[in-house]
């Protein structure tokens, strides 16, 4: 055991030590494109347990979601039970098995993942990894897990704790590396979701400290006014994401009740522009035929699963009507045109502005319909809280 804990410690100073360049690469062959999934927390919050992940890995594959591209299943928070004399963490009474839950899942053709906190506990007051991060990670290496959802909820105390907002900001990013470090010291590839709610800007700082995805925002809710001000208001950060590291708005309401068929498509359509992270947050298992259709529309998902990696933005916006758009590795461009008034209107795009100097073709990914050739301006009528999204190239 001692030769055991030997070995791990010289593999996570190595780790350590290793050039950007070769960390950068490793993360963009991990997360290439934004990870695409489903998470446990947005319908079931801490009612969940094996039979319940059981029964959503089965759902999406009966679904044709994993066919789609969805590939992560992931357990967040309250998994979590105590820990043993040699401080290894143990599941508690809602998951008896958490190898031969990975197990299951892998069977399926999907990956799985998990949730822990830098603090001593997570946000629901479940075990947290401080202290026991390089122990963590080889237990979730050991398991089979592929992505860890890493919530900075549990160090808030000690952050405020901290003598200064610099000592505190250092402890966060001080934190978020030395899991970083004990994740690739296991050998087992795992994406690093950082789950901090955009404080300090992190998108400026989160792939320096191996983050294949960050939360940009607070915590997303199913009603179209919450997610109307995570989605439009990544507007300018378009620049920090790239294949390996992706801002992430939060997961999908998609499916959940609380907003309307076009406001679910609006809000499909803004996280593909945004190359954001596609975590469905619904029970799979009860879906409706409308919900499967939009979540498993394979042109919108090709959007935001483009292989550039580039990130769309805002283009233009009068009064209600934002115009946002995103290039594309074949030269084309993804064009939403969005309508945030709860009535409809008119809404027009000059493409010339978006880079197109006479008549486009045009593809409309949600009826997946050619509209043909569009002149260089362009008016269609939007529905309240609804949007047009095209594929246009010239």
């Amino acid at each position: 055991m001692k030769s055991f804990s030997r070995i791990s410690s010289l593999l996570f100073v190595a780790l350590c030590i290793l050039p950007a360049s070769f960390l950068q690469a490793q993360a963009a062959d991990i997360a290439a494109t934004p990870p695409m999934g489903w998470n446990s927390w947005n319908h079931f919050h801490n009612k969940v347990d094996d039979a319940t992940i059981r029964a959503q890995a089965e759902a999406m594959v009966s679904s044709g979601m994993r066919d789609a591209g969805y590939t992560y299943i992931n357990i967040d928070d309250t998994w979590e039970g105590e820990r043993d004399s040699s401080g290894v963490i143990h599941t508690n009474d809602k998951f008896p098995d958490m190898k031969a839950l990975a197990d299951f899942v892998h069977s399926k053709g999907l990956k799985i993942g998990i949730y822990s906190s830098p603090g001593p506990k997570t946000c629901a007051k479940y075990e947290g990894s401080y202290g026991h991060e390089l122990q963590d990670a080889q237990t979730y290496a050991a398991w089979g897990i592929d992505y860890l959802k890493y919530d900075l909820c549990g160090m808030r105390d000690q952050m405020k704790a901290a003598g200064s907002p610099e000592e505190a900001h250092k402890m966060m990013v001080d934190a978020y590396i030395k899991m970083r470090d004990a994740l690739r010291s296991t050998g087992r590839p795992i994406v690093y979701s950082l789950c901090q709610y955009g404080n300090d800007a992190v998108w400026e700082w989160g792939a320096s400290v191996g983050g294949n995805l960050w939360r940009t925002t607070g915590d997303i809710n199913d009603h179209y006014a919450r997610m109307e001000e995570i989605g439009f208001g990544q507007a300018g950060l378009a620049r920090f994401a790239a294949p390996g590291h992706w801002n992430d708005p939060d997961m999908l309401e998609v499916g959940n009740g609380g907003m309307s068929s076009d406001e679910y498509r609006m809000h499909m359509s803004l996280w593909a522009i945004l190359a954001a992270p596609l975590l469905a947050g619904n029970d799979l298992s009860t879906m409706t035929p409308e919900t499967v259709g939009l979540l498993t529309n394979k042109e919108v998902i090709a959007i935001d699963q483009d292989r550039a990696g580039r990130q769309g933005d805002r283009v233009s916006a009068v009064g209600p009507i934002e115009i946002w758009a995103r290039s594309l590795a074949d030269g084309s461009k993804a064009v939403g045109i969005f309508n945030r008034h709860p009535g409809p209107l008119s809404a027009t795009v000059d493409f010339k502005q978006l880079g197109f100097n006479r008549t486009v073709k045009a593809r409309d990914l949600w009826l997946q319909k050619d509209l043909g050739k569009l002149d260089p301006t362009y008016t269609a009528k939007i529905p309240g809280h609804g949007v047009l999204l095209l594929r246009v190239s010239q």
